[in-house]
């Protein structure tokens, strides 16, 4: 098998929407978090968490840019390891957790390691994205066995959906799975295998779902729309949020709902703020449309290349950032119930921005070579191709 290697420039139009869509971040947080900034730094300063923003920013550029220089086919011998460590880190995290407060129910979803703070679930939603690519380009054929090929890449995936929902953040344990089930998909896995196994997967996962007071009480207040008092109150405040900016909104900076009406405006719900103060057509329709025109230069770049781990990559990498957008504005227009799962490259949060940023670098890379591999017969990157 011989591979013919054409270096070219990377996919500039995915950088400039990426670049766009974070500069609209920027300045949207700046807009949504001032009020909380000055609340909570006893009337000091406003940029509390623009700083902080900022900061993180900076630390994903750089990502980004390591892993648009490094080869993307290295990834794939780190790959086992950093599943390894995924794993080990989700155990600290609550382990260490316990030892503290000797609580088991108490969240434990961020590992501190001085001043500094890590969401260990971004690591692994990573860390899955690069293992089952990496798997299947190992496997090849040999995906299609139940016991040999798909059980064990099952395995590794329940142990890590598992990890997560203890600590307990059963949504992003979701989306992992889904990503997870997706890739297994397009790389060849039998659609009657993903079929029962993620039937048996949901019947495990409901009663987990409905173990949690919490999660019961969003599930019933979004289904009882005048429970507004309690469960239901952050959902009824994003939809009147976004009411009021109508279809043009109400002016940059002129958010009322941000003034500690609407709980978290500058993280889980800050697509409300953009809606309120932008409006419909100069707000939510913009960022939504980024956010499709980087899937589809994604999948465009999957197109071409025919590396199996690149494809897979790619494909995992721009699902990924479609879902967890569109699920985050779903929840704040009240079409599912709330998550708390953020808008990547725009809601605050360090773990997310940097973990988002890195496989934009990824996808970046991918896209810089076209490469003809011979004997293509052996592998069919998409399901209608078997």
């Amino acid at each position: 098998m011989g591979i013919d290697i054409t270096i070219r420039s990377y996919d500039r139009q995915l950088l400039i929407y990426v670049v766009i869509l974070a500069i609209i971040g920027t300045v949207m947080l700046y807009s949504a978090s001032w009020y909380e900034s000055f609340v909570r730094s006893d009337g000091h300063t406003d940029m509390f968490y623009l700083q902080g923003h900022l900061k993180r920013l900076i630390v994903a550029v750089v990502f980004l840019f390591g892993f648009l220089v490094v080869d993307f086919r290295e990834l794939k011998k780190i790959a086992p390891h950093l599943i390894i460590m995924a794993i080990l880190l989700l155990m600290i995290t609550k382990g260490y957790d316990y030892y503290l407060y000797r609580n088991w129910n108490h969240p434990a979803r961020w590992l501190y390691i001085g001043s500094f703070s890590l969401q260990t679930s971004d690591i692994a939603r990573f860390s899955v994205l690069l293992y089952i690519a990496y798997y299947i380009d190992k496997k090849r054929v040999g995906i299609e066995n139940f016991n040999w090929g798909l059980l064990p890449v099952l395995a590794v995936l329940s142990v890590i959906m598992g990890l997560i929902i203890i600590q307990p953040d059963f949504s992003t344990a979701i989306m992992i799975g889904i990503l997870g089930i997706t890739i297994l998909y397009v790389g060849g896995v039998k659609l009657s295998q993903l079929s029962l196994s993620t039937a048996l997967g949901l019947l495990v996962s409901i009663p987990i779902l409905l173990s949690k007071p919490y999660r019961v009480e969003r599930i019933l207040s979004y289904f009882n729309p005048t429970d507004i008092k309690t469960a239901g109150y952050q959902a009824h405040q994003s939809l009147i949020s976004l009411g009021h900016g109508g279809w043009f909104g109400v002016g940059l900076g002129s958010s009322i709902e941000k003034n500690q009406f609407l709980p978290n405006p500058h993280t889980d719900f800050i697509f409300a703020i953009i809606g309120e103060e932008l409006g419909f057509m100069l707000g939510s329709v913009p960022v939504l449309t980024l956010f499709l025109l980087i899937f589809l230069r994604g999948i465009k770049i999957s197109k071409e290349c025919t590396d199996p781990f690149g494809v897979l990559l790619a494909v995992g990498i721009s699902v990924n950032l479609i879902l967890y957008a569109f699920v985050n504005a779903a929840v704040v227009t009240g079409l599912i119930p709330v998550t708390g799962l953020s808008m990547p490259m725009v809601s605050y949060g360090g773990s997310g921005m940097v973990v988002n940023l890195a496989m934009i670098g990824i996808l970046l890379n991918i896209s810089q070579a076209r490469r003809t591999v011979g004997n293509r017969n052996t592998w069919s990157p998409l399901p209608y191709e078997r």
